[in-house]
């Protein structure tokens, strides 16, 4: 079993920055794909930024030029960097993992945490 753990998060104003890192613990025998969702109240949730094993990224579009998204194989941690954040990026963020190999290959995800952003 794999674990995640969410830290970061908290209330800024609009414009502000915030840093969301994710650890993963536990049975880890290999990672894939990290990356990052959020769901806003009352809406679906959605896919923010992922980055491959090789470090290549790719990015909503929202979330172009002001997010960016990083990781730490040796840490096997993955970063999300908020600027510029705006009152319509408040939502809960989530971030996953898709790790193992063959058929134990499989996603796993942390338990979301909260990032507010005032006007």
């Amino acid at each position: 079993q794999v674990q995640l753990v969410e830290s970061g998060g908290g209330s800024v104003q609009s414009g502000g920055s915030l840093r969301l890192s994710c650890a993963a613990s536990g049975r880890i025998f290999r990672i894939n794909d990290m990356g990052w969702y959020r769901q806003a109240p009352g809406k679906q949730r959605e896919l923010v930024a992922d980055i491959t094993i090789s470090g290549r990224t790719s990015y909503q579009e929202f979330a172009k030029g002001r997010f960016t998204i990083s990781r730490d194989n040796a840490k096997n941690t993955v970063y999300l960097q908020l600027n510029s954040l705006k009152p319509e990026d408040t939502a809960a963020y989530y971030c996953y993992v898709d790790a193992g190999l063959g058929h134990a290959r499989r996603d796993y995800w942390g338990k979301g945490i909260l990032v507010n952003v005032s006007s």
